[in-house]
């Protein structure tokens, strides 16, 4: 059904899209510098929002009870934990959508 989208994917395309303007190192080391601040704003604690794409925000995951794969009837503690939530914005949410729209 999906095709995998790779950094270097992203880099080609916008690079092809820049024409001459920008080098494909200089387009990697741009997108690389966004993709360090978003993960070092997380790390800080801050929410970073990139409108009409998403939200991205740190969020405590709560201690639970699962269990192991291999021995369903032994419980495991998994603690709490931060980890990265993502919340698609308007636009995202609108063109993903209409994937329900085309044939498979």
């Amino acid at each position: 059904m999906s095709e995998t989208i790779t950094k270097r994917d992203i880099v080609i395309k916008v690079q092809k899209d820049l024409g001459p303007r920008m080098t494909q190192l200089e387009v990697k080391e741009v997108v690389q510098r966004v993709l360090d601040m978003v993960i070092d704003s997380l790390a800080a604690g801050r929410t970073v929002e990139l409108r009409n794409f998403g939200i991205f925000k740190p969020v405590k995951r709560k201690a639970r009870i699962g269990r192991n794969p291999n021995n369903p009837s032994v419980e495991v503690r998994i603690p709490e934990k931060w980890v990265a939530d993502f919340k698609p914005g308007r636009i995202m949410k609108m063109r993903v959508s209409e994937l329900e729209k085309r044939p498979a």
